[in-house]
């Protein structure tokens, strides 16, 4: 399981990445806001390579940008790969990508934390992370359906509907052997 949700995992996060940019693009265009090099100062940090004022080179804001979105799909493509799957697991993956970003941002000193920022620019930072995590999710999902049900959806099918009480699945069954 672990093997597939890795390669899945960097496919999913990358075809997240690839549509939340052009998703950036595209609202740029209209709104006329500028590039964020926030992921470039970052990984300056993280990394101890030389920071400059004023824009960042472009390779290390992308190489930022894109790595973190590709490692992050491997986490959501274990979910996919568990049984979590579907619009619910991917809002609960926005969450961890919202986080991950304050995270790293906030440590190196790069970001303050978001109740801090303009409200607009929250709204489109909470946006363009949404859609990752959806386009992230869906691609994971499709990609860990083709292996069938995971165990807690085979835990889950052992009695549909809400139940309390339910024991886990014996483990042989929970990986479908």
């Amino acid at each position: 399981m672990l093997k597939r949700a890795l390669w899945q995992g960097l496919v999913a996060g990358t075809a997240g990445g690839v549509v939340m940019t052009l998703g950036e693009k595209i609202e740029q265009a209209v709104t006329g806001r500028p590039d964020s090099h926030v992921p470039a100062r970052v990984l300056q940090r993280l990394t101890g390579l030389p920071e400059r004022p004023g824009a960042q080179p472009l390779p290390v804001n992308w190489a930022m940008h894109f790595g973190q979105a590709a490692l992050l799909g491997v986490l959501r493509s274990v979910m996919a790969q568990s049984g979590l799957r579907g619009p619910f697991a991917s809002a609960q993956f926005t969450v961890v990508r919202l986080t991950n970003d304050q995270i790293l941002e906030n440590a190196t000193g790069v970001g303050a934390p978001p109740p801090t920022w303009p409200r607009g620019e929250l709204v489109v930072d909470v946006l363009h992370k949404t859609v990752y995590a959806f386009v992230t999710g869906a691609v994971a999902d499709a990609l860990a359906a083709r292996n069938g049900p995971g165990p807690g959806q085979r835990h889950a099918a052992a009695r549909p509907g809400r139940h309390t009480g339910v024991g886990p699945l014996p483990r042989r069954h929970a990986h479908g052997r």
